[in-house]
């Protein structure tokens, strides 16, 4: 039984096997100057992260009962332990560069910590995480696939993305009702978009908003030349179009 008691309203939902929080933060590909873990808990992954020797390692916990714990337990987090709320952090005044994030992230909130990273992506070079399982399947789906939406295509404008393993229920306490997930993002210099990123954001967001529907019909707002409303491309839906084809349609917007 846990010393520190898992509450709900955290997302709560404490890793309870070794070999996979080890495999979690082997799973960090490249070398990082800084690492940030989210929710470490009771430092299951923690403890296996202290030992790779980072040069800047800090772990950010919200949870009042987990920081006491980890105070008495791990005197390598002296000064590093941040009881905050990630979601409120600002990551510029911590760290200048070269940032990995990892953790096991409370299920009620790993999609607002993903937006997180694309607003910090000039900072976050990897992010190695566990996510309920349907949510690591949305990150890490390609065009035509049911999961494909918009979490899918604006973290992959800018970072290649693994679906590493599947956990099982069983492996956390208390067991949540869903499978979970790993997966490793990795940000890649040679994707960069050739429009507005804000542009880009609201095209993506107004069509997956109304994912049944033809670009045609979703899309009807933006203004676009008249030879180009004949291009194939709008008798699509948002889930059959690759980033390349979502950036054509941005560059081709009459402001």
């Amino acid at each position: 039984m846990p010393l520190v008691k898992p509450k709900k309203n955290l997302g709560q939902h404490f890793l309870q096997n070794e070999d996979i929080a080890r495999q979690i933060a082997e799973s960090i590909s490249t070398a990082p100057e800084n690492v940030l873990e989210i929710g470490p808990g009771m430092g299951v992954l923690t403890k296996y992260l202290i030992n790779h020797h980072y040069p800047h390692f800090k772990v950010v916990e919200i949870d009042r009962e987990s920081v006491d714990y980890l105070e008495q337990h791990y005197p390598d987090l002296q000064g590093n332990i941040l009881s905050q709320d990630f979601l409120r952090l600002n990551l510029d005044t911590i760290f200048s560069n070269n940032l990995t994030i990892i953790g096991n992230f409370p299920y009620n909130i790993s999609s607002q910590i993903l937006f997180k990273v694309l607003d910090y992506k000039y900072l976050v070079n990897e992010v190695v995480g566990m996510f309920q399982k349907e949510v690591a399947e949305r990150v890490a789906a390609s065009p035509g696939h049911k999961q494909y939406g918009i979490i899918s295509v604006l973290l992959q404008a800018f970072y290649d993305i693994e679906y590493l393993f599947t956990v099982d229920e069983q492996q956390f306490f208390p067991p949540p009702k869903v499978k979970s997930a790993v997966i490793r993002l990795i940000k890649n210099p040679e994707k960069e978009l050739h429009c507005s990123e804000k542009l880009f954001r609201q095209v993506v967001k107004t069509a997956f908003n109304q994912r049944r529907k033809t670009l045609r019909n979703s899309l009807h707002q933006f203004g676009f030349s008249a030879d180009y409303k004949q291009n194939p491309i709008f008798s699509k839906r948002p889930e059959q179009l690759s980033i390349q084809e979502f950036e054509e349609i941005c560059t081709n917007i009459i402001m």
